[in-house]
């Protein structure tokens, strides 16, 4: 915990006082719609918006320099045109403002060299000053834990274990609701744009002692001190699982970043080395990358790389299975004892290999208690793979049947639901063995949510979950290996 508050980022992402410039009266400016962010969130500490002429904006008090604030501050945010952030920044180091963000656009990222100028100049005064800066040309960060989000769009999602960081922009802030369909959430997050003195080797580091962070996420477009980075990702991954989503691999993908923050990008294949030699996993897509999050955040490791498939529908197993080869698993052999303690439990319709496939089931409450329980007992099985889908107005539909009203039906259902719920939740904490859920349902679907909610990772198909458990077995094959 002391390295964590001692880490130069700590009070980027813990200040307890702010300076903002660039908000004003017009509520629609980008710098306005940020500081409503930070509001929005309920951040604690003291604000104090920095303006030229105006004496209050949004409810707070207005300054018309960092010299009039009454006290010291933690951390400037630098909404401002171009040409006159460096006078700004310096204006930051001599009252004694130590952290800084500059949002502020217009510096290495564009061609030519007087940006690349600009941004020299801005890090000269820095330097100068003993101040830490993120950016420019990014759109802040967010620490859902302490309340801090200072990018334009409202942190909507719970707080959560992904630590983020990208070279993107608003890329976090597009996350926000895409974490929420998995009941999920960022720990911190931060946008570091051109990367002039912070970058992800320096958030990677920081991260790593992060206590609320459980798995981190990185969004790269190129990255800079390539053998500094090798050494503390190889370290950190050691420690917590990283997830890498990288886009510089083609031609288009180098341009775009090129554009966007100035980033050098790499051919595919040294990123895939890079990656092996850090103990990273790769992923393919922005869905994949925190997919893997949400498995690599939740799960135990498994002893190898043999999986179990449970599902009462054929097709959806069949998928589960076919995935399985192509995420680098096998489909586990069961064991004698395993086939013995199944066969009463299944009708006579149903697949006793691996997947395993009932078809229906005898008795509705075994297929989340007391199936599962059996095939983790396996020692055959590293891993188990659960289909889920409960529609609870299917049961409804059931128990309505059988002469309820409609109150104690809901009631009824809601009990079921819960009751297989937690059954299921503690599957990998009680066998130590990763257990992960697939569905073509979501957060509506009560079943789902319960599940989410006590802790277990369901994801959005089969051949999803099963990719997430293939990353986890490559991570806990790294770890066995290089720890």
């Amino acid at each position: 915990m002391k390295d964590f508050e001692n880490h130069p980022l700590y009070k980027i992402m813990h200040p307890k006082s702010i300076a903002f410039w660039g908000a004003s009266s017009n509520s629609l400016s980008m710098g306005s719609i940020q500081l409503g962010s930070l509001l929005m969130l309920g951040y604690e500490g003291q604000v104090y918006p920095i303006h030229p002429t105006d004496k209050e904006i949004k409810g707070l008090k207005a300054y018309s320099r960092i010299g009039d604030v009454p006290e010291k501050v933690d951390l400037a945010i630098l909404v401002i045109p171009t040409s006159v952030v460096a006078e700004v920044l310096q204006e930051c180091g001599e009252a004694g403002v130590t952290r800084a963000i500059i949002v502020s656009a217009g510096f290495s990222e564009k061609e030519g060299s007087e940006g690349k100028e600009l941004q020299k100049k801005i890090v000269d005064i820095a330097e100068k000053y003993g101040i830490k800066f993120i950016g420019p040309n990014c759109i802040g960060v967010v620490n859902s834990y302490f309340k801090l989000n200072t990018t334009f769009n409202p942190y909507d999602a719970s707080p959560g274990f992904v630590g983020m960081a990208s070279e993107s922009g608003s890329f976090i802030t597009q996350m926000f609701g895409h974490l929420t369909k998995f009941g999920l959430g960022f720990s911190q997050a931060f946008s570091l744009g051109n990367e002039a003195m912070v970058d992800l080797s320096d958030c990677l580091e920081y991260l790593a002692f992060c206590p609320r962070t459980k798995v981190i996420a990185l969004y790269i477009e190129g990255i800079k001190r390539g053998a500094h980075f090798v050494r503390v990702a190889r370290e950190v991954s050691k420690i917590k699982p990283i997830v890498a989503f990288y886009i510089g691999g083609s031609e288009a993908g180098r341009r775009a970043g090129l554009s966007h923050t100035g980033a050098m990008a790499g051919p595919d294949r040294l990123y895939d080395g890079i990656f092996h030699q850090c103990g990273i996993i790769r992923a393919r897509s922005i869905e994949e990358l925190f997919d893997f999050c949400y498995v690599l955040g939740t799960q135990p490791l498994p002893r190898g790389n043999r999986l179990g498939i449970l599902t009462h529908s054929g097709g959806p197993g069949a998928a589960a299975a076919d995935s399985a080869e192509r995420a680098g698993l096998e489909l586990a052999d069961l064991t004698p004892v395993t086939l013995e303690a199944l066969a009463p439990m299944l009708p006579h319709t149903a697949s006793v290999k691996n997947p395993v496939d009932l078809t229906f089931a005898k008795n509705l409450s075994d297929y989340m208690a007391t199936l599962p329980r059996i095939l983790l007992k396996d020692d055959h099985i590293d891993s188990l793979f659960l289909y889920c889908l409960m529609p609870h107005q299917r049961v409804m539909t059931g128990v309505l049947g059988s002469g309820q009203n409609l109150e104690q039906a809901k009631k009824i259902v809601a009990d079921f639901v819960k009751e297989q719920s937690v059954a299921a939740a503690n599957l990998s904490l009680e066998f130590g063995k990763p257990v992960v859920g697939g569905t073509f349902c979501d957060r509506s679907e009560l079943f789902v949510r319960e599940l989410q909610d006590r802790g277990m990772t369901v994801l959005p198909s089969p051949e999803r979950a099963v990719a997430g458990l293939g990353a986890l077995s490559r991570y806990a094959k790294w770890r066995q290996t290089f720890s």
